[in-house]
């Protein structure tokens, strides 16, 4: 479906980026790879998308929260894939914790990755998305771009940014080809998530499966977690000409949470 289209995925060596970038290439995207963690690791994953979906498969480091390295992500891409086509801007930090005790440093980086970041890569990637007439922008947004929740002030008004700026890009591009969407994912199994659970799980001194029913029965009705397979097949079909007429929405994947 996506054959000859050139992707790049923020925060894609784990969790929901990676099944991001893991849909893309199985439907023919070439990919570039962003993100931290074990350099081994990323060369597995980058390797074997390669190997698996006859792709071509990159990897930039760029640290996020400095404008200067979405810029250069974007120019790289374009550089080593030819074109930036599709824009994911999933990359995402958390930090829990009442306003009045939010340390002002965990505020700024929350704020640069989650949101700033995709003003950044946007920013750099519209001019040639707009000369070739076509191109995708998704970014993850969340449930807490749509609602709040206590304890995660930098959080939620990041997620709440990307809705923005989600809608302004969608409307300044309406007759361009070019597409933007959030997807907005309730609770979903990634490594983020899990902290969550095992942090509970010691605070309450209870078992790791009653932490997670806990804490999915107090937001998600399904009492399900949404995969991140679930998100990369919903990335797959805002890529295709499908949903050439899908722009400016924000898609909530979240098990009935914002219908309460």
């Amino acid at each position: 479906m996506l054959k000859g289209r050139n992707a790049v995925v923020t925060g894609s060596t784990s969790g929901i980026g990676e099944g991001v970038a893991r849909a893309l290439a199985a439907q023919g995207a070439n990919i570039m790879l962003n993100g931290f963690g074990d350099a081994a690791a990323i060369e597995a994953l980058r390797a074997e998308l390669a190997a698996k979906h006859g792709v071509q498969v990159f990897y930039n480091p760029a640290d996020l929260s400095k404008s200067e390295a979405c810029e250069a992500l974007i120019q790289d891409a374009e550089k080593r894939l030819g074109s930036v086509d599709i824009l994911v801007n999933n990359a995402g930090v958390q930090f829990v914790a009442p306003i009045d005790e939010f340390p002002v440093d965990r505020w700024n980086m929350i704020i640069a990755i989650n949101l700033s970041s995709a003003f950044h890569t946007i920013r750099a990637a519209l001019p040639g998305m707009k000369k070739r007439g076509w191109g995708r922008i998704i970014n993850t947004a969340s449930t807490h771009g749509l609602v709040a929740s206590a304890n995660k002030v930098a959080y939620v008004a990041a997620k709440h940014g990307i809705v923005g700026i989600t809608k302004t890009v969608a409307l300044e591009t309406a007759t361009s080809g070019i597409t933007c969407n959030a997807i907005c994912p309730g609770w979903v199994l990634t490594p983020l998530v899990q902290k969550q659970i095992d942090d509970r799980a010691a605070r309450e001194h209870i078992d790791e499966a009653t932490a997670k029913h806990n804490l999915l029965a107090e937001k998600q009705p399904s009492l399900r977690f949404t995969t991140v397979d679930n998100i990369g097949a919903l990335a797959v079909f805002l890529s295709s000409e499908a949903a050439q007429n899908i722009t400016g929405s924000m898609i909530p994947v979240d098990g009935g949470w914002t219908a309460q």
